[in-house]
Parts: C-alpha cells; structure tokens; sequence
C-alpha cells in the first residue's frame, strides 16, 4: 500500500494543506520512528526532528512538542498545568486520543482536541519536521507555522 493512502497520513496531509495549500507529506525511504533516525534520514540536526508526546492527568491529556534532542521536564510541565500528577501516556492512550501510534504521532490531525505546549527551543531551527502520521512520513514546518497550526503555547518546558 503507497503510504499516502494510509488513514492517518491523509489525515495529517489534509489538515496541514488546509492550513498552507503547498504543504505536504514527505514519505521517507527508512524509518522516522525516532528522532534519530529521522535526522539520518532527512540529513538534519536531531533537534530539528519535533517529538509529539502525550502527557496525562487526571482527567486530561496535553500534547507537548519538543526538539529531538531534548526532554520534557516533568516538572516544569507539572507548573504550567497547575497539576501535581502528570505522567506519560500509554501507548494504548495514545492511539485511543490522537488516532496515531507512537513512532508517528503527529503535531495535528488529532482524532480529539488537544491542548498543544510547544518548547520555545525549537525556535532555534530554520526548518523543523515532524512526524505524518506514519514512523515514514514526516513533513516540513518552520517555527512561526508550527506555533500557528498547532495553536500551541510557547513555553521552556524542557530540561
């Protein structure tokens, strides 16, 4: 099957052309499941790669975007959501509120609204990619168009 047909990248490819008519989805000939192995593929620094990772409360999941080559400090989300207990999502929850599986979650085209915390060092790249739906699909995205697209918060949440 061509990946561009599959349900999530078209659902990926559909919202980001809304957004922008020229953009698109990059289908890689090798794996894009890690951000390392997104940087070799596309011939990119890792922290360029953007990593979309689900995090929950009690009652409520946060998207956060971070550069390839760094971490979410729980912490740091804990104070800019006001929660004492946040913890990664399952990968179970994570197709169950994205519509995606890990190693291809994207920044938006998610089957439910997600609150979007974008960390402010990625603003360090010209050009960022992020994964389509698919650990072989990526597109491409600069910072001022990610923070539009996702309508997400700038904030270091890094550690």
């Amino acid at each position: 099957m061509n990946l561009l047909e599959n349900e999530s990248v078209r659902r990926v490819e559909k919202f980001i052309r809304l957004f922008d008519q020229n953009q698109k989805v990059i289908v890689l000939n090798s794996s894009a499941r890690t951000a390392s192995d997104a940087a070799s593929s596309l011939g990119c620094e890792v922290g360029a790669i953007i990593k979309s990772l689900l995090f929950k409360t009690d009652d409520t999941f946060s998207l956060c975007l971070i550069a390839g080559d760094k971490r979410v400090s729980l912490n740091k989300l804990k104070r800019i959501i006001n929660k004492k207990d946040v913890s990664m999502a399952s990968a179970d929850e994570v197709k169950k509120i994205t519509g995606f599986t890990i190693g291809g979650v994207s920044p938006v085209g998610h089957i439910n609204n997600l609150t979007s915390i974008i960390d402010s060092s990625l603003e360090r790249f010209e050009n960022l990619y992020a994964a389509a739906g698919h650990p072989n699909c990526v597109f491409k995205i600069n910072f001022s168009n990610l923070k539009k697209i996702t309508n997400g918060s700038i904030k270091n949440i890094a550690e």
